[in-house]
């Protein structure tokens, strides 16, 4: 399985080559990764930015406890919840689902409703961790298809999600940084190359019940 000969090159890389870039093409087919993403009812509540200014990078290097993967890697991924669930994002999400399947608008309407009733169920805080963790599913198709492409990358929470929502001009489109991840290709004199993974074994992680 390839998928798993992937998983094994990859590793959150510390330090990058500055002179590498991402090519058009390959970014590309991570956009696709990305927007194939699975979420909850479909929504795709958030929206990913992709960072190339090296200006802006720069401003958001101290906001990310000074780590040299924002301002080295070839491009900054920043995924963005929006902060709530709207309804009109629902019926933008139904509509567009009628529009793609060519099926009568009127047949859906149920199904957006219940959308509606069941978010509207969930307080604050729950609704606040779920369209968070909506970024984290389009998080994983990114890092599984830079594995693919031999492009390297590093999720990180290591930022401070208010002082991003500032310098991007996030709050004003409802939005919020929850999740980051530089990608490019790995220094030579990055540490932590070749470092054996350290996971849990497999009796410890799984139980079939």
């Amino acid at each position: 399985m390839e998928l798993i000969e992937n998983l094994k090159w990859r590793y959150a890389t510390k330090k990058f080559d500055t002179s590498k870039k991402v090519s058009s093409n390959d970014l590309q087919k991570l956009k696709e990764a990305v927007q194939l993403s699975v979420s909850s009812y479909g929504l795709q509540l958030y929206k990913v930015l992709i960072i190339e200014n090296s200006e802006i990078r720069e401003q958001l290097k101290p906001v990310s406890w000074n780590q040299s993967q924002i301002t080295d890697a070839s491009h900054l991924f920043v995924f963005c919840n929006y902060t709530d669930a709207t309804p009109d994002a629902i019926d933008d999400f139904i509509k567009q689902t009628a529009e793609t399947r060519n099926l009568d608008l009127e047949r859906l309407n149920g199904y957006g409703d219940f959308i509606k009733e069941k978010l509207n169920e969930k307080i604050p805080e729950e609704k606040t961790g779920w369209l968070k963790s909506q970024t984290y599913l389009a998080l994983g198709n990114l890092l599984n298809a830079c594995a693919e492409l031999k492009i390297d990358a590093c999720p990180m929470e290591g930022f401070e999600p208010e002082a991003y929502n500032k310098i991007l001009g996030l709050e004003q489109q409802g939005l919020n940084a929850a999740v980051i991840a530089p990608i490019g290709y790995r220094h030579d004199k990055d540490h932590t190359i070749g470092q054996q993974k350290v996971r849990k074994p497999m009796d410890v992680l799984f139980e079939t019940v």
